[in-house]
């Protein structure tokens, strides 16, 4: 028997919140009104998209649901870009490319080859590219977070290594490399866990919806592979090919260290 939230149930969820925030008060924790916030904001945004969402699915079109994800795409990185000031414009823009790119095809592999399934399908289409773009996302957060600590943390290095004649490159490609990792970690320890710890939120929704556990397992190993894909790709392609854009054509750095420490520091 399907069960719905009426309204009045629903609103018991926020109840929820009055634990965090007197553990935070407990623990002297000053990001209550970060968390009331954002509670807020989550819920409106949710809101206004289940809104959208029922018209789109009602309205179905190929323009409707490639502007959907382009704006997911356009939107993922700037939160990434607002969080990281220190790159410079044309760093940016591999960091939107990169978000881009390995999404949608990522998305466009897993709903042509994986579920032989109409691309421009918004039941499909929105909802995995908002799990694939989301966590790229994400990664692409820690990503740069860990590329531009090691840059601060081993500026000393770097300085000698040029000096010596080294190229950007063999600089570099540790750095890039431990980002990657940095970046995977999440998604490999989530997997790790799943099916004895946790079930993940896809394959719980589409149990919640009825569906039979044996198809949701099927849809949802589906789905955290291709997201593994995505973020190690958004990842390394952008660090890649964004390193190149901190040194000139002679060899010398064209970022400032401090920028990048302030820039991380900014939220």
């Amino acid at each position: 028997m399907d069960v719905e939230l009426d309204l009045i149930n629903f609103a018991f969820i926020y109840v929820l919140l009055l634990i965090i925030i007197a553990v935070m008060r407990r623990s002297r924790i000053d990001q209550t009104k970060t968390l009331v916030v954002a509670c807020l904001r989550m819920t409106v945004q949710l809101v206004l998209a289940g809104l959208l969402l029922t018209f789109v699915f009602d309205n179905p079109s190929p323009w409707f649901t490639s502007v959907y994800v382009l704006v997911m795409v356009l939107f993922a990185s700037y939160l990434v870009i607002s969080k990281n000031r220190w790159l410079n414009r044309k760093f940016k823009t591999y960091v939107i490319l990169a978000i881009g790119s390995s999404g949608i095809s990522v998305l466009l592999y897993f709903i042509l080859i994986v579920m032989n399934a109409d691309v421009f399908n918004p039941q499909y289409a929105i909802p995995l590219a908002g799990m694939i773009v989301g966590n790229s996302m994400t990664g692409m957060t820690l990503g740069l977070r860990s590329f531009g600590s090691e840059l601060t943390n081993n500026s000393d290095q770097m300085e000698a290594l040029l000096n010596i004649g080294a190229e950007p490159r063999k600089i570099m490609n540790p750095f890039v490399n431990k980002a990657v990792e940095f970046a995977m970690m999440p998604t490999i320890t989530s997997m790790l866990g799943m099916g004895i710890i946790s079930l993940p939120g896809m394959m719980t929704g589409q149990i919640l919806a009825g569906t039979e556990p044996t198809a949701a397992v099927l849809y949802q190993i589906a789905i955290l592979i291709a997201i593994s894909v995505a973020v190690c790709m958004t990842v390394f392609i952008a660090l890649n090919l964004g390193y190149k854009t901190l040194y000139n054509e002679r060899n010398q750095m064209t970022f400032s260290l401090s920028d990048i420490a302030d820039g991380q520091k900014k939220k």
